[in-house]
């Protein structure tokens, strides 16, 4: 990659971005974008990117990554779409493409919608810039390909379609808030994907965010390269809204303080949240995972129970989970999903009979839709009863059973990312409670019929009689049936939880 003129230069030319990032309001981000490419800085500009960075000098070359925790409304898309814009047609990438080969320079977001927001902006760029407009040689709803060989692409965040290809620069939005329902840490594979694709070009993998919560890679790169000792080629500059944009209202940020001030102080602070942690670790996960085993067929010596989480058909998801006790573990033998469109009355139709294999004839659900669970499962002869706890209690009942390994589940990919991603937040009287995190691909449909099933386990308070079926099976390798991996301890803690 060579630059065909200065970062510096392209900011100050009227004919370039000088009427783009133009004014003090944005003079703190043309500080960090010229630090970025490896350009030296005037001394005024050194106190800027010290107070941003907490490092008292410029890299002095041109960095491979630029991380930028800023809070809402800081200015973050336009000026990142800035940057794109620069390495994708101020730069030559012919000394690294094979003839007939072009880059690209991926935007990603958790969604395609938030991707196109940065888009505007960059086909506000090369239609209105007349140096940048003369690069453009066709545009499309998702891709800007530019006479330079390089192509801006729209992509959502996942780690499949961030591989292949070489790559001249990518971007990688709000990444503190991707999510995947198939993995526990997409933002680590996702970027880990993206950075082989950089190694021909040498480009830059470009971050922003505003913080969350004080896990993933936005939190793990700002404590790992945030100040002096951190990777010189690894920029983090971590800054409120009101720093970055001084043109957004104090009343506004002050109101939302006011509401709630931890959430105020990610969105509008650039603060990691402290009232939000993970519910359970994923090694307290994995150790509770039986590898192989996606389904347990039922046995005629075992008393099953079953956990609806209901849908409308709509929206959300409808699933069902049963399981059993073995000894002093709660096994988890079935899980259903059925994902929306559907219809209501055939997924019961086809859980009923499930329940049916399982000799279950009494599922427990929440007060999702009134009546019509009730009804619609009698009719198959299910008898459907509403959960005493909330789901949230559900979570705090289950996590003493995943921390002492008293839980068997499946080998389900789904079922572990989502468990692995609930949170646990403290609300301003002290009181804990436990969901999903916010955002796009964020669900908890198939954990919560799961917990459910397993916390349910715990009510069975009756003697378990192991008859020569199950003995035989019990003793059969790991692989084919593994249960009674604990020594036996009291179950689930209290003998009042899960009543």
């Amino acid at each position: 990659m060579k630059p065909l003129v200065t970062m510096r230069h392209a900011l100050e030319d009227a004919n370039i971005f000088g009427s783009v990032l133009s004014g003090e309001t944005w003079s703190a981000w043309r500080v960090l974008l010229i630090a970025a490419m490896g350009e030296p800085l005037h001394d005024d500009e050194r106190v800027t990117f010290e107070q941003l960075t907490g490092r008292p000098a410029e890299p002095g070359e041109r960095v491979d990554e630029f991380w930028a925790i800023i809070g809402r409304r800081g200015g973050k898309t336009r000026a990142t779409a800035v940057l794109a814009s620069y390495l994708a047609g101020l730069c030559d990438y012919g000394d690294v493409l094979a003839p007939g080969e072009r880059a690209s320079l991926p935007i990603m977001s958790a969604t395609t919608w938030q991707a196109s927001k940065a888009l505007q902006y960059l086909n506000g760029i090369f239609a209105e810039v007349p140096a940048m407009a003369e690069l453009v040689e066709n545009i499309t709803a998702d891709t800007i390909s530019l006479s330079t060989r390089v192509d801006i692409e729209v992509r959502p965040a996942s780690f499949r379609t961030a591989r292949g290809g070489t790559l001249a620069a990518a971007i990688g939005d709000e990444v503190a808030f991707w999510r995947s329902e198939n993995s526990a840490n997409p933002d680590r594979e996702i970027l880990d994907a993206i950075r082989p694709g950089l190694a021909t070009t040498g480009g830059p993998l470009i971050a922003i965010s505003s913080p969350y919560a004080r896990r993933g890679e936005v939190y793990n790169t700002y404590k790992r390269h945030h100040g002096p000792a951190g990777d010189p080629l690894v920029i983090v500059a971590k800054a409120p809204s009101r720093t970055m944009n001084s043109t957004l209202s104090e009343k506004v940020v002050a109101r939302a303080y006011e509401r709630d001030a931890a959430v105020a102080s990610a969105e509008y602070g650039a603060e990691f949240r402290t009232d939000v942690e993970s519910f359970v670790s994923r090694e307290a996960v994995d150790a509770c995972v039986t590898a192989g085993i996606l389904e347990r067929a039922p046995l005629s010596s075992i008393r099953y129970f079953g956990f609806v989480d209901p849908s409308g058909g709509s929206a959300d998801s409808m699933t069902l989970a049963i399981a059993h006790r073995e000894k002093e573990v709660a096994v988890l033998d079935a899980i259903r999903e059925r994902k929306p469109p559907f219809s209501p009355d055939s997924v019961v139709k086809e859980f009923a009979e499930l329940c049916q294999t399982y000799r279950v004839s009494k599922v427990v659900g929440d007060r999702y839709g009134g009546e019509w669970p009730r009804e619609a499962f009698r009719k198959h002869g299910v008898t459907y009863e509403v959960a005493e706890k909330t789901r949230s209690e559900i979570y705090l009942a289950l996590l003493p059973a995943l921390n002492s390994r008293r839980v068997d589940l499946l080998d389900d990919d789904r079922l572990i990312a989502q468990l692995c991603n609930l949170e646990r937040r403290t609300a301003r009287g002290g009181r804990d409670s436990v969901d999903h995190p916010p955002g796009a691909g964020s669900h908890d449909d198939r954990i919560n019929s799961a917990a459910g099933a397993l916390v349910l386990v715990a009510a069975n308070k009756g003697p378990l009689v192991i008859s020569n079926e199950l003995l035989t099976r019990s003793a059969q390798p790991a692989a084919a049936h593994s249960y009674s991996r604990v020594k036996p301890r009291a179950f689930f803690g209290s003998q009042s939880q899960g009543q």
